[in-house]
């Protein structure tokens, strides 16, 4: 891509918390799809970037860039959204971005009138486990710290944004992550690479031993 860091045709995949689809030309937003089912990342994710492709007027082998959302997020809904960006971007030969996705939410508050963090301020998320994914940010939005996963009565005593404020007790004019508006900033949010930010092992754990096939002898129940 050349030209001024918003030129060009960018999508954008966030799937750290429910399905978000987003794509910007030239630095105007001019789609949005989303799925707020947790549940359904597999399933809505091409069609929601195939329908906002279209409303773009867009093919993917027409995209300057593809930004993805790499949480931090549940392990599986995560990797689906990552997969999908790294597909795209290879496929079409087109350029990688990662970000993290809290970075986005504070992006987010910083654009959202009427708010104000004069000490600083906290992006937050739902981790599950009764555990939140949070990172903390200067006023100018800057991290400062995180991304980390803990209990929420562990987090600073900050304002919170993001849809996992109400699990620390806080109110939030920010309830999800805006994937137009990653794709309309893109570069201006900083580069995470392209590793996902899982922060903890999955729920579902590989098998460390092989099963034996073999049949096991097991005691004969005595008939009295």
């Amino acid at each position: 891509m050349t030209g001024h860091p918003d030129q060009g045709r960018v999508l954008a995949i966030d799937t750290s918390t429910d399905v978000r689809v987003g794509v910007a030309v030239d630095g105007t937003i001019v789609a949005r799809r989303h799925v707020a089912d947790t549940r359904q990342h597999v399933e809505q994710l091409t069609p929601l970037v195939a329908e906002a492709l279209t409303e773009a007027g867009l093919r993917p082998d027409e995209l300057d860039l593809v930004c993805v959302g790499l949480g931090p997020g549940p392990f599986t809904g995560l990797r689906v959204g990552i997969v999908a960006a790294q597909l795209l971007a290879g496929v079409h030969d087109v350029a990688l971005h990662g970000v993290c996705s809290l970075d986005v939410l504070a992006a987010q508050a910083l654009r959202t009138p009427g708010f104000s963090a004069p000490q600083g301020f906290l992006a937050v998320t739902d981790a599950r486990r009764k555990e939140v994914y949070w990172a903390g940010y200067a006023p100018d939005g800057s991290r400062r710290e995180g991304p980390t996963v803990s209990a929420p009565d562990q987090l600073p005593a900050l304002p919170a944004v993001g849809p996992g404020a109400a699990l620390v007790g806080r109110q939030s004019p920010i309830d999800h992550v805006d994937a137009g508006l990653l794709a309309q900033l893109h570069r201006a949010i900083p580069d995470a690479g392209t590793e996902p930010l899982y922060l903890r092992r999955p729920d579902a754990a590989v098998a460390t031993r092989r099963k034996s096939a073999l049949p096991t002898s097991r005691p004969r129940l005595r008939r009295r």
